[in-house]
């Protein structure tokens, strides 16, 4: 009996070698080589290719408007960049049990009142998912479902059915019976992905993958998954909040980086129309440590509070640790702090917290993060209706930041009658409720609340 061969396959990129070596070749990755089975004989992806492919002119084809298709919930719709598109191939990665199952589950019930819906289940039977959707209370309406995770029967099927959108629950339980390694691996993750977006671009359906992610918090698998899809979401949530944020890392039909905000409740997702309300509901006011930032998300300024605890280090290297605010730019504004404004943390641990889980990664939100540190050095609060927002520069100098009278508005809907911002932004005619602070340098900042 002839020996079965085999090779050894990066599980980053996917690329293969015949020997085991330390580092992928294909992407310089350590140690993610593991051993499988090669694959013999053609894996069916150049069906079709029969006729010779004809040149066109870019200027004579002909385009049509896209059409959105609502999913029923207004904050999905936002992320989405309006709705779904006939043809459009979306990802939607997130931690297990955070609600992606519910999510689309949800919109397809609504959706199906309209229009031909199909739900594959890969890791759930049909009684469970039907116990889901009574737990939900949803009207299923001609929603359909299709218990299976073999690709070539998902396809038949999809192809007899028909329908205007397909949900894939998900990518990672799927196999195609050309590959003989098992499923979630890098090889069928990609190979049923690939297969399935060609299908959609084909057909015209819509086709909405669901992924799982890495410890890290990336979509597992290889990398080309998100580059064969045309939408790519990240489902982030705490398991011990209500919460749960939907934002957009690539989406073709619309913007990305928009954010949505759902609250889980005993009948599923729903959304939140007003999420700087929701997350500033625990707001007591005054208090030292704690800064209220008007960040931009998307297209949505989004008021957070942000908290910072300073405490004498116990210890010959302060701890420098923060939660939903990257932390080497903590440690880079602390340096700022000490070199522009005479602050010193070096013996001091320093923990800062965005509030509500919201990541914020905008570098807008420096200002009130040193203004909330420099308020619990000073054990000395900020003012209850202050708002601040502006990038803090390695010279001290306090940056614009876009969009800054969408901040101002919104900061002033909810009440607050001051904002700290930079001079770059500082609008040409006062604002009727709001006092405006313009700086230019930190150290003018931090003078203004000794």
């Amino acid at each position: 009996m002839a020996k079965t061969k085999t090779v050894y396959a990066c599980t980053e990129c996917g690329a293969s070698t015949p020997k085991w070596q330390g580092q992928c070749p294909g992407c310089g990755a350590w140690n993610t080589l593991v051993e499988t089975l090669a694959e013999s004989g053609t894996l069916g992806r150049f069906s079709g290719m029969g006729k010779s492919p004809t040149l066109q002119l870019l200027s004579g084809i002909r385009t049509k408007d896209s059409t959105h298709i609502p999913t029923g919930m207004g904050e999905f719709d936002r992320v989405l960049g309006g709705g779904l598109v006939a043809g459009q191939v979306v990802l939607i990665g997130g931690d297990p049990g955070v609600g992606k199952s519910t999510l689309l589950l949800q919109s397809l019930a609504y959706m199906s009142a309209s229009s031909k819906a199909v739900y594959v289940s890969g890791e759930e039977s049909a009684e469970q998912v039907a116990l889901r959707a009574l737990r939900l209370a949803l009207d299923l309406g001609g929603l359909e479902l299709l218990a299976e995770i073999q690709l070539e029967r998902i396809i038949a099927t999809l192809e007899a059915a028909r329908p205007d959108i397909a949900v894939i629950d998900s990518i990672q339980t799927l196999y195609s019976e050309n590959l003989s390694s098992a499923p979630g691996s890098v090889a069928q993750v990609r190979e049923c992905a690939a297969q399935l977006a060609r299908f959609a671009k084909q057909s015209g359906v819509i086709v909405v993958l669901i992924g799982h992610v890495t410890k890290e918090g990336a979509l597992a698998g290889p990398r080309v998954l998100e580059h064969i899809v045309d939408t790519v979401l990240y489902f982030e949530g705490d398991t011990h909040q209500s919460f749960r944020l939907i934002r957009a890392s690539k989406n073709r039909f619309g913007a990305v980086n928009e954010l949505g905000v759902f609250s889980m409740t005993d009948k599923g997702l729903k959304g939140v129309a007003n999420p700087s309300a929701i997350f500033l509901s625990g707001h007591t006011g005054e208090a030292p440590g704690s800064c209220i930032l008007v960040a931009q998300e998307g297209s949505r300024p989004l008021l957070v509070e942000i908290q910072a605890l300073v405490d004498d280090a116990h210890a010959p290297s302060p701890r420098r640790l923060s939660v939903g605010v990257e932390q080497n730019r903590l440690a880079m504004l602390l340096a700022v702090l000490h070199r522009h404004a005479g602050i010193a943390c070096f013996d001091q641990d320093v923990f800062v917290n965005a509030v509500g889980g919201v990541r914020i990664s905008e570098p807008a939100a420096d200002l009130a993060v040193l203004l909330a540190v420099v308020s619990s050095m000073r054990d000395k609060p900020l003012p209850k209706a202050l708002a601040v927002f502006g990038e803090v520069g390695l010279a001290g100098e306090v940056r614009p930041a876009p969009r800054g009278q969408d901040r101002l508005r919104e900061a002033l809907r909810l009440g607050f009658t001051q904002a700290m911002i930079p001079k770059a932004n500082a609008p040409k005619q006062p604002i009727q409720g709001i006092e405006i602070i313009a700086v230019d340098r930190l150290i003018d900042a931090v003078a203004k609340f000794r």
